[in-house]
């Protein structure tokens, strides 16, 4: 079937002209609210508090969904929301990784607030196209497009019944379909999910862009925490968006002057420095496998083991001279030098319904080849590319299925789960068959894919409910917290880092607190003060990225040559001035390094109390497995036995002679469970949060977030 009659198939829904308008110092002023129930559409204003308490990005979308819900709302009913924003400095083509925008809605994997963080044109092409948020509600009868025209400002919902489902097929279709030429394309951006969203809780999204020299609609996804399975729930097939052609005034800046001289400045740094440093515009952030596993970092068979003698054939070197390649725009976003995003051409196929298919391959990404790699104790490069291509187009995370695949494999290894329960499935580690296949029923909603899809919370409940497990052990190995699965790094050596994964808003994501070099690697931090003041400064300096617009990349993974001399080249305080100027620039404020941690403040603290509204945000949902602090089982303990034996004499003064690895694990485990809690009750006191975790008064008030509905929820908890 041809584009023009799927096109012609499509029926309208509902039609809103707008006026265009024009974006003042970084802000169009203004929400796109869609009901796909009622099809209906709204214009609704960001005023001027939005703008000060929130700023924008993940602050717009908490605050949207905070207003668009009520206490009892779950993830699947209509009332919950996706909003995407890009923030006042996205979309400015002068600075690298000014591109980002974010997903925010409840979550179904941790029923509660969500943020995710993605590349592509579509957020920037929001705005440009006049609007700060897109809010979407309710949930369509059938399969819809929702398509916003930023050249004409017209929005249309069409019923969409033709088109594919799996990304790499649909954003194809829709870029040919709503493109007026080939040079057209790289005015249109998709926003799609896939086949496995609609059946699993792990649904990613796929944000387009359009390569214009190797002339073909690339994606970098939404990944974390379920937000593909609301798109597919509700109905939508696709967001399609066509901006006016990009300049480097859209923004309209308060000085475009200092945007170029600050840009200049960080551009000349990227292209003198990078190739010394992590050579991220020829590796991507492929080089950083080999470093987690020199520093025995790298999850290796869910997390047991910080690296592996085969780590090197997913590492860099392979993906370089074998798979990857350059000769195209590598960035995501105009501008952005960096230029990390890398890409295989051609790859053909071994299974799944598109077998001997040649196709082009987004990645893999650091996390991607830890996650289809090393934690499932696979070590083949083309079973990562497979996986990250199939994952990609049926609208899976890619880390969510690598740790929760992990947690099936050691399921299956201690007899928790057999071929009956698992369908002849042996999800033995290693088994690289066996984890295709998982993914592939995954999309087709079949067999025990389903029930691994559900998420490593959920699968714990049924494997203890239906099959007698061990929850104490389920609990020690399931590499989740607050419904969300680990990240790729192995924390047992770092207690910050512990920290930096339990103590999150939304889970276990190294986005918002990376700490684990600081901690562990460069003993930077080495008293429960100075690991919470980490725990409170980086979370919070992430966060401002997550507000703004842009990526976390450019910050510290390319520094000056002189970072090293400075008070503390942890922060790289030069590009953190780059991003106060940046701010003042486009917004025409006058806010210093303190006031951008303050911003940061009042959304991450927000966020903390819409847990609380949802049941959730106390002490007992900070929790991490016991595997993200310490050996399980005596493998693990013999795995690093000189160490942990070290630990224990010299850490405990504990005469270890004639003691049983079984006893040993007992006795470290004991204390560093202790270290753990004494953690939190350091940071909780530095956030300004009471013992069970919760924003004090005294902290809302002096952030200003002291709303009658915000001390309300907090007043329940008190």
């Amino acid at each position: 079937m041809n584009l023009a009659e799927m096109k012609q198939s499509h029926k309208l829904l509902g039609t809103f002209n707008y006026h265009l308008g024009q974006i003042e110092k970084g802000y169009a002023n203004r929400s796109l609210y869609v009901n796909l129930s009622t099809n209906t559409f709204a214009e609704k204003p960001i005023t001027e508090l939005m703008k000060q308490k929130f700023i924008g990005g993940r602050g717009f979308g908490l605050k949207l969904l905070w207003d668009g819900i009520n206490d009892h709302t779950k993830w699947n009913d209509p009332e919950n929301e996706l909003i995407i924003a890009p923030g006042p400095i996205g979309g400015i083509t002068q600075y690298p990784g000014a591109g980002k925008s974010y997903v925010v809605g409840l979550s179904p994997l941790t029923e509660s607030a969500m943020d995710s963080n993605v590349g592509g044109y579509f957020g920037p092409f929001l705005k440009f196209s006049g609007w700060d948020a897109l809010e979407i509600q309710g949930k369509a009868e059938r399969d819809v497009i929702l398509f916003i025209d930023g050249t004409t400002g017209t929005v249309t919902l069409e019923e969409a019944p033709l088109e594919a489902v799996n990304s790499h097929i649909l954003i194809e279709q829709l870029t040919e379909m709503y493109a007026e030429s080939e040079e057209d394309k790289v005015n249109v951006s998709v926003v799609t999910a896939g086949e496995a969203a609609q059946h699993t809780l792990i649904g990613l999204l796929n944000f387009s862009f359009y390569d214009t020299r190797r002339k073909a609609v690339r994606i970098k996804q939404a990944g974390r925490g379920g937000l593909g399975t609301v798109f597919r729930d509700k109905n939508i097939k696709a967001l399609v968006i066509k901006s006016i052609k990009i300049r480097g005034d859209l923004n309209n800046p308060h000085d475009l002057a200092a945007l170029k001289k600050v840009g200049q400045k960080m551009h000349k740094e990227i292209l003198t420095l990078d190739d010394s440093q992590c050579k991220m515009r020829t590796l991507g952030t492929t080089h950083i496998v080999k470093i987690m596993d020199e520093y025995d970092l790298l999850p290796v068979r869910n997390y047991k083991f910080g690296s592996d003698p085969n780590a090197k054939n997913i590492a860099h070197a392979v993906l370089l001279s074998k798979y990857f390649n350059l000769n195209g725009h590598d960035e995501c976003w105009y501008g952005c030098t960096l230029s990390c995003a890398k890409v295989i051409n051609s790859y053909k196929l071994k299974t799944g319904p598109y077998k001997d298919k040649e196709v082009l391959v987004d990645g893999p990404e650091y996390e991607t080849l830890s996650a289809a790699g090393s934690v499932l104790g696979i070590f083949d490069p083309e079973f990562v590319i497979e996986t990250n291509f199939y994952c990609d187009t049926y609208g899976v995370d890619t880390i969510s299925f690598g740790t929760l695949t992990a947690f099936v494999m050691e399921c299956y290894e201690n007899g928790v789960l057999n071929l009956d329960i698992t369908g002849g499935l042996k999800l033995n580690f290693g088994n690289a068959e066996a984890a295709l296949e998982l993914l592939h029923q995954m999309a087709k909603g079949e067999g025990f894919g389903m029930i691994a899809g559900l998420g490593i919370r959920r699968m714990k409940k049924v494997f203890i409910e239906k099959y007698g497990a061990n929850p104490d052990f389920l609990q020690d190995i399931g590499m989740e917290v607050k419904g969300l699965e680990f990240s790729e790094y192995v924390t047992k050596e770092s207690l910050a880092q512990q920290g930096g994964y339990g103590l999150t808003n939304k889970g276990p994501q190294h986005d918002e607190a990376w700490v684990i070099f600081m901690d562990m690697v460069n003993n930077q931090i080495p008293t429960f003060e100075d690991k919470a003041e980490a725990l409170f400064y980086y979370p919070m300096f992430r966060t401002w990225f997550s507000l703004v617009g842009l990526c976390k990349l450019p910050w510290n993974d390319i520094v000056p040559a002189d970072n090293h001399t400075t008070a503390e080249p942890a922060k790289v305080p030069e590009h953190v001035q780059n991003y106060v100027e940046l701010y003042n620039g486009v917004t025409g404020s006058n806010i210093d390094n303190n006031e951008l941690i303050r911003q940061s403040e009042v959304v991450y603290n927000f966020h903390r109390i819409f847990n609380l509204r949802m049941g959730f945000g106390t002490r007992e949902y900070d929790k991490v497995p016991y595997r993200a602090v310490g050996p399980v089982t005596l493998e693990e303990y013999d795995s690093r036995q000189d160490r942990y034996d070290g630990q224990l004499k010299e850490i405990l003064n504990i005469d270890i002679e004639g003691k049983t690895t079984e006893v040993k694990v007992q006795i470290l485990r004991n204390y560093r469970e202790e270290q753990y809690q004494k953690l939190c009750d350091a940071v909780y006191i530095r956030r300004g949060w009471n013992s069970n975790g919760i924003p004090t008064m005294d902290t809302l008030q002096r952030l200003g977030i002291d709303f009658s509905e915000v001390v309300d929820v907090v007043k329940k908890y008190a």
